[in-house]
């Protein structure tokens, strides 16, 4: 018999964020992102706030793109094979200023952020496939690819677990969205990424209306650290 992971909800979402509510999250984390940024790359970290509030980024672009990944009849349509070719595209535009501001491991290790949401793109693809093999081939993915992108397996597993709970509100993955959120004090060293729990979780009661500005996100991240470079290399010589 063919293993089956219960992801399709049935009748009316329970668990429905406005698009203006989900727009204005997504503006809100790059404003943050810029901010910790700007702290970490220009400032030498000397803004502890910048610091906290930029440990709230990634978990809310990790919402952000689980849940439109969980609308229905998305993933059907296509919609992971067209985000995963958009994530790598900017990964790879990304990299070079990635590389500049980091010192990274081998010269490469980690990949940046674009990575590890591909990562978490294809982890959700073949686990909406369902099915023995699909949860084999998505568990080969988180493993794999986690070790490879920026924020580990916790940030993947966090992704999987809030598209997990967009689709169907649950115990089970709210325990696996709140482990990934905490497990990340290996990489950020504190738990401020959970204080995003709140914002994502309870955004559904939230109607804001903030219009969406197509391709901003994809644009936006090559691009500001490419200034971020540029001014850090005047700055710093």
């Amino acid at each position: 018999m063919k293993t089956q992971i219960s992801t399709a909800a049935a009748g009316p979402r329970s668990f429905a964020v406005a698009d203006g509510t989900l727009e204005a999250l997504k503006w809100s984390a790059l404003v943050l992102m810029t901010g910790d940024h700007v702290n970490k790359y220009l400032l030498g970290d000397r803004v502890h706030l910048l610091f906290i509030l930029g440990r709230l980024v990634m978990p809310i672009f990790a919402f952000v793109l689980a849940y439109n990944l969980a609308r229905p009849g998305v993933l059907e349509a296509g919609a992971a094979r067209r985000t995963g070719v958009r994530l790598l595209a900017v990964g790879v535009l990304s990299t070079p200023a990635f590389l500049a501001l980091n010192t990274l491991l081998g010269g490469w290790w980690p990949l940046n952020i674009m990575f590890m949401l591909l990562v978490a793109v294809l982890a959700i693809a073949l686990l909406h496939r369902g099915g023995a093999i699909g949860i084999a081939s998505a568990a080969f993915v988180v493993a794999i690819g986690g070790s490879s992108v920026e924020f580990w397996w916790p940030a993947v597993l966090l992704c999987v677990g809030f598209w997990l709970y967009a689709r169907r509100p649950g115990a089970g993955s709210l325990v696996l969205i709140v482990v990934s959120c905490a497990a990340l004090w290996v990489i950020n060293r504190n738990h401020w990424a959970l204080a995003a729990l709140p914002l994502v979780l309870l955004s559904h009661k939230v109607t804001l209306h903030v219009p969406r500005v197509r391709w901003a996100f994809y644009a936006f991240y090559p691009l500001h650290l490419s200034v971020i470079w540029l001014l850090s290399r005047y700055l710093h010589g």
